[in-house]
């Protein structure tokens, strides 16, 4: 006789269901990261933080998506555009402040995937960066206050090569086409020109980072990362709308790339209880 016919079906679904839990080494957890207007506020249903976003969480199973969506950004309290300035909060536009919240934040949310946005260019954009670039202390931009470039004894120099370029691994090409498919107003684009040497870049690289320090192997791995310039003139809801396509074209791309996706554990219940139920 063979072994299958020996399984039942509790048994059957015992056996698979822990063999994917012993391999699973992350979560369904999605970081966002944004920072001047409207960057913050198309995240804002994201924070988990009620004085941020008062009218409640909606990142908990996003979309019945399997995946939970975590912002984080800074408020401009008494400031105004175009030259925002720092902020106060979360990820304040610092060098300083950026890398130790990054170092604070991540723990708590070992993401599957990481978003950072800020502010681009004028006009009603949404520039996918398609690559960017590590840069030597002296090279960044100086920032608002304090000590105004970046040290090295910070953990993204000990990761990132200064001169080299490091690949985004979002699901740009399909992101692109669904924005500009649906004709909403807002131009998405790659740009391979790398981030500005200032904090849009810096930030974005500590998402490359992590990817990096968190590939297969790791406790918890990030299968994708990148950064998203979003133009000074879009509009509010288009900017929140296109968070939103973006997100699911990100969702769908994980449950390509994820070996057991969070939806794993019921389709391997509903694919043993059918297999047990045809060798009735």
């Amino acid at each position: 006789m063979r072994l299958t016919h020996q399984l039942t079906g509790t048994t059957l679904i015992a056996l698979l269901a822990g063999a994917t839990g012993a391999q699973q080494n992350y979560t369904n957890n999605i970081l966002l990261t944004g920072y001047w207007p409207q960057t913050n506020n198309m995240l804002r249903q994201f924070s988990t933080n009620p004085a941020q976003n008062p009218d409640g969480w909606a990142g908990e199973n996003w979309n019945n998506s399997g995946y939970n969506i975590y912002a984080f950004f800074p408020e401009f309290p008494g400031q105004t555009g175009p030259n925002w300035g720092q902020g106060e909060g979360d990820f304040e536009v610092d060098y300083q402040d950026t890398s130790a919240d990054w170092e604070r934040i991540l723990p708590t949310i070992n993401p599957a995937a990481i978003m950072t946005f800020s502010r681009g260019a004028p006009g009603s954009n949404w520039e996918l960066e398609g690559r960017l670039q590590m840069h030597e202390r002296r090279r960044w931009l100086a920032d608002y206050d304090g000590d105004r470039r970046p040290s090295e004894d910070m953990p993204l120099f000990q990761t990132l090569t200064p001169g080299e370029w490091y690949d985004s691994s979002l699901p740009m090409d399909e992101i692109l086409a669904d924005i500009n498919g649906q004709d909403f107003g807002v131009n998405a684009f790659i740009d391979d020109n790398g981030g500005g040497r200032f904090l849009s870049e810096f930030i974005g690289l500590h998402g490359l980072m992590h990817m990096i320090n968190n590939g297969p192997g790791s406790d918890y791995q990030t299968f994708a990362a990148g950064h998203i310039h979003v133009g000074i003139d879009t509009a509010l809801a288009d900017a929140e709308r296109a968070t939103e396509i973006t997100l699911n074209n990100l969702t769908r791309h994980l449950d390509l790339v994820i070996p057991s996706p969070p939806g794993g554990a019921a389709f391997i219940a509903l694919t043993a209880t059918a297999f047990v139920r045809r060798r009735r």
